[in-house]
């Protein structure tokens, strides 16, 4: 690993007992396939599985190999109409697992997250059995502040352009504190603890994964 990865290493040596004290857990990975090999280990066969669209999902390779797998998939990008949408966001809330990443994360522990409709911050807070995320070294901050700063100025300008967001920050690069149709940023969410252990669990990547 670089000297980089290393550090990162160490950063999450200490997250980690940092997380379990707020009844979540933590794993450490030099890569992507190594991650992606010990969820697909860990979700059983014939799981119904949901996804909140993350870009760190989908680089790392995951949604390959779940698509791939013996697996019931709820994807919500299928929907063709806002109907359908509702129907399988629904059946998202009753998943066994919820693959997602997280905006930003505490060297304390604690998750930040930013949503818009807020469907991907609600499954997180309650409703699917397990939520696993993929979480790659570029979303490591300081305190929670410092993570709203990261989502705000970083994330969600990436996002508007990956999306073609009409926000200030698409036309900018950089957060307006809009409160336009297209925002995205209309739930704040800090994560300081799970009430049912384990149920979060954070798989950490040394690679630079999502926004």
């Amino acid at each position: 690993m670089t000297p980089k990865q290393l550090a990162f290493q160490t950063a999450v040596n200490g997250i980690i007992p940092k997380l379990a004290s707020r009844n979540m857990e933590g794993y450490f990975f030099e890569n992507s396939a190594s991650c992606v090999s010990a969820i697909t280990d860990l979700v059983e066969n014939g799981s119904i599985i949901s996804w909140g669209g993350s870009e760190s999902i989908k680089e790392c390779g995951l949604m390959d190999a779940i698509k791939s797998g013996n697996y019931i998939l709820i994807d919500r990008l299928s929907a063709k109409t806002p109907e359908e949408g509702r129907e399988l966001y629904a059946k998202t809330v009753l998943s066994d697992y919820y693959l997602m990443s997280s905006n930003a994360i505490t060297y304390d522990g604690e998750l930040i997250n930013i949503d818009g409709n807020g469907n991907r911050v609600a499954c997180l807070i309650h409703g699917p059995k397990y939520v696993l995320m993929v979480v790659g070294m570029n979303k490591l901050v300081s305190d929670v502040e410092s993570g709203y700063k990261r989502v705000r100025n970083l994330a969600s300008p990436a996002n508007a352009k990956r999306l073609g967001r009409n926000t200030p920050c698409f036309h900018t690069g950089k957060c307006g504190n809009c409160l336009s149709d297209e925002c995205m940023c209309s739930h704040l969410v800090v994560t300081r603890r799970c009430n049912i252990p384990g149920r979060i669990k954070i798989f950490f990547v040394a690679e630079e994964l999502g926004y």
